[in-house]
C-alpha cells in the first residue's frame, strides 16, 4: 500500500511539473514577443538632416560629436546612423506629425535607455560588464554621465598646469572626451562624496589636480571585482600601471603583499600618512603582523627582538625590499 502511494505521489509530481514547464514556456515566449524589437524597412528612414526642419537646435548640438561622424566610417556603411539610429526610423513621424511615432527618451528610465546606447556599445571590454556593475542596480543610466546632444566649447585649456596630460588638458569642470557632462573626476565626486576628502588629505593620488582620473583603477562600466576596479590580471592590476617597479614576481614574496594586496598597507585614495600608510608610523605597521605575541602558526616570522629605539624605529632602514625581494629572504638590499 505504501509503495502505491507513493508511486501515485511521484506521477502527480510529474505531472505538475510538466504543466509549470509547459506554462512557463509559453508564458516566457509571450514576453518574448512582446520584447523583440520592431523591425523597420529601408524606406522607412529619412536621414538627420529631415530632422534639422523641426529640431535644428538639437541637431546642431549633435552635429560636432562622435556619433555624428559614423557616416565617414567605413565599417558603419549600409548602418543606419545619425538620429535615427537611436529615435527610430522618422517617417512615420513626418508624415502624421505624431510624437508618438518616434521613440523618445524623455520618459524612459535609465535602464531603457542604456539599454538603446548597448545595442551599439556592447561587445567591446570596457561595456560588457555594464549590467553587472553598481551603476546599472542603482539606476544609474548612460545619459546621467554622457550627453549625446553635447553643445560645442571649443578647445577650454588648462594655462597653469606643468605637466600637461590628457587627463588635465582642459580646464576643471569641463570635459569634452567620450561626451562626459563634466570633468570626470567632478562628475565622479557629484555622486561619490565619501571619496572628496579623502584627495584633499595631505598625502593622496592627484586626481583632483588633474594628473589622473577615476577610470584609471575604476571602470565607471561595470565589473566583476569590488568598487569596479580593473584588476585583469592581478590583485593591484591597477596599481602596478604606475608603480611596475612593485611588481613580481619575486623569489621572496612578503605573503601580505602577495595575498591581500596593496591595500594590507595603504589606502588608495589619500593619507594623512607618507606613502599612503594606514598608519603614522612604519614600525606600528609591521608591529600589527611581526609582534612577539602574534599566534598566527609556526610560519609566521616574529617580531624584533631589539628595542624599537632610534636605530630601529623604521623597519624599512634594514628591511628595504619590503614588497618583494630576489635574493633575501628578510627583504634586505
Amino acid at each position: 500500500m505504501y509503495k502505491f502511494i507513493k508511486a501515485l505521489l511521484i506521477c502527480a509530481f510529474i505531472v505538475s511539473a510538466i504543466g509549470w514547464l509547459s506554462s512557463n514556456s509559453s508564458s516566457h515566449s509571450d514576453q518574448s514577443a512582446q520584447t523583440k524589437p520592431a523591425t523597420y524597412k529601408s524606406e522607412d528612414y529619412v536621414g538627420s538632416d529631415t530632422c534639422k526642419d523641426c529640431h535644428e537646435d538639437q541637431f546642431k548640438a549633435f552635429g560636432h560629436t562622435s556619433h555624428a561622424q559614423l557616416t565617414k566610417l567605413g565599417s558603419w556603411k549600409d548602418k543606419v546612423t545619425g538620429c535615427e539610429s537611436c529615435h527610430g526610423p522618422g517617417k512615420a513621424h513626418i508624415e502624421e506629425g505624431d510624437p508618438k511615432k518616434i521613440i523618445s527618451f524623455k520618459n524612459k528610465s535609465s535602464k531603457e535607455i542604456s539599454e538603446t546606447c548597448l545595442t551599439c556599445h556592447a561587445g567591446r571590454e570596457e561595456h560588457n560588464n555594464f549590467r553587472r556593475g553598481e551603476h546599472w542596480r542603482n539606476d544609474i543610466g548612460c545619459t546621467d554621465c554622457h550627453s549625446t546632444h553635447s553643445e560645442p566649447r571649443g578647445r577650454q585649456l588648462a594655462a597653469s598646469n606643468v605637466f600637461v596630460s590628457p587627463a588635465n588638458a582642459q580646464k576643471p569642470g569641463l570635459a569634452d572626451l567620450k561626451l562626459l557632462k563634466n570633468s570626470e573626476p567632478q562628475l565622479c565626486l557629484s555622486c561619490h562624496s565619501e571619496a572628496k576628502h579623502q584627495f584633499n588629505l595631505p598625502f593622496h593620488h592627484k586626481v583632483l589636480e588633474g594628473a589622473m582620473k577615476c577610470s584609471d583603477c575604476h571602470n565607471p562600466h561595470g565589473g566583476f571585482e569590488l568598487k569596479q576596479t580593473r584588476l585583469a590580471t592581478g590583485a593591484d592590476a591597477a596599481c602596478l600601471k604606475c608603480h611596475a617597479d612593485k611588481q613580481g614576481p619575486f623569489v621572496y614574496e612578503h605573503a601580505p603583499v602577495k595575498t591581500d594586496g596593496c591595500i594590507s598597507c595603504h589606502t588608495p585614495h589619500g593619507s594623512s600618512n607618507p606613502r599612503l600608510l594606514i598608519t603614522s608610523r612604519v614600525a606600528q605597521l609591521c608591529l600589527t603582523c611581526h609582534s612577539s605575541a602574534h599566534g598566527v602558526g609556526a610560519e609566521e616570522p616574529a617580531g624584533p627582538q631589539h628595542n624599537l629605539n632610534a636605530q630601529y624605529a623604521n623597519c624599512t632602514n634594514c628591511h628595504m625590499r619590503i614588497h618583494g625581494s630576489r635574493t633575501s629572504p628578510v627583504f634586505f638590499r
